[in-house]
């Protein structure tokens, strides 16, 4: 019969679990399986950086806490060793962090994610992984924006150009 101390503690670790999954707005769901210590290290380094939390997870604990923050379509990829990074303000780095270390590391393999509420699978947070930064973004719009003015300043100097002449 199981100590009442150990249930506990389990449901207390579920319960903290579940907030981590509501809260984080973007969840990866990973495979270590053959990194190294060394690896690890590197990769917790990397993660903690731009502040995600990352964790080796049992997955009967992360199942329960699925379910308690109602994404049990993620249930279909705890399989194996696993370990998630949680991010509360950044909805795309451990999704680049981890698709990053992942090309250099054939052993690290992207399983699938929670972003902002929504599950998704290997290939869908790898496409977001892909994705220009933020201030990248911006940065495109803009000069979608100043695209026109700029045609019609360089046309306006052709015509008064061509009147000089």
């Amino acid at each position: 019969m199981a100590n009442a101390k150990v249930i506990q503690a389990k449901q207390e670790a579920v319960e903290v679990l579940t907030e981590k999954l509501r809260e984080s707005s973007c969840t990866v769901v990973a495979d270590y399986r053959g990194l190294n210590v060394m690896q690890v290290t590197e990769l917790r380094k990397q993660l903690r950086e731009a502040g995600v939390e990352f964790q080796v997870l049992k997955n009967s604990l992360l199942r329960r806490a699925t379910v308690g923050a109602e994404l049990t379509k993620l249930n279909d990829v705890l399989t194996g060793p696993t370990a998630v990074a949680f991010s509360k303000e950044d909805a795309v780095a451990p999704a680049k962090i981890l698709n990053e270390f992942a090309k250099k590391n054939d052993a690290l393999k992207l399983k699938g994610g929670v972003v902002e509420g929504n599950v998704f699978d290997e290939n869908e947070i790898k496409a977001l992984a892909e994705l220009p930064s933020r201030e990248g973004l911006l940065s495109m719009l803009l000069s979608v924006l100043q695209a026109p003015m700029r045609n019609f300043a360089l046309a306006v100097k052709a015509v008064s150009e061509q009147k000089e002449a």
